[in-house]
């Protein structure tokens, strides 16, 4: 099965690591090209690509600001991905509260005996 493109692919626009930084920053703050360049230390071609698949795939907003483009995360977009990555959290969830249990229990034996059981 051919791979859907990048541009029509919410799951193939956040793949890329440069993507999700942008997504993380525009988040909190509606930037300027110039200003996502700053903070992530990338080149304005770069950036440019990269904010173009975004709006692309609807997972950023744009709007003129006089001769500006501010762009903001549009995180309705990403309840895919999250309803995805959801599945994973319960598993990872029920795996830390495995290891949690399994913690306590070693600490309450310690306290009970002073050593561990394989200790002994």
């Amino acid at each position: 099965m051919a791979r859907a493109a990048t541009t029509s692919d919410v799951f193939n626009a956040v793949a890329e690591p440069r993507r999700r930084e942008i997504l993380t920053l525009l988040v909190v703050n509606e930037l300027p090209v110039g200003a996502i360049v700053a903070a992530l230390s990338l080149d304005q071609p770069s950036v440019s690509k990269h904010l173009r698949v975004l709006r692309d795939t609807g997972l950023v907003n744009v709007r003129r600001n006089g001769r500006h483009k501010l762009y903001r995360t549009n995180a309705p977009a990403l309840q895919p991905v999250h309803e995805w990555a959801s599945t994973f959290e319960r598993y990872w969830t029920h795996q830390l509260n495995r290891i949690k249990e399994r913690a306590e229990s070693k600490m309450k034996q310690i306290k009970e005996f002073g050593t561990s059981p394989k200790e002994n």
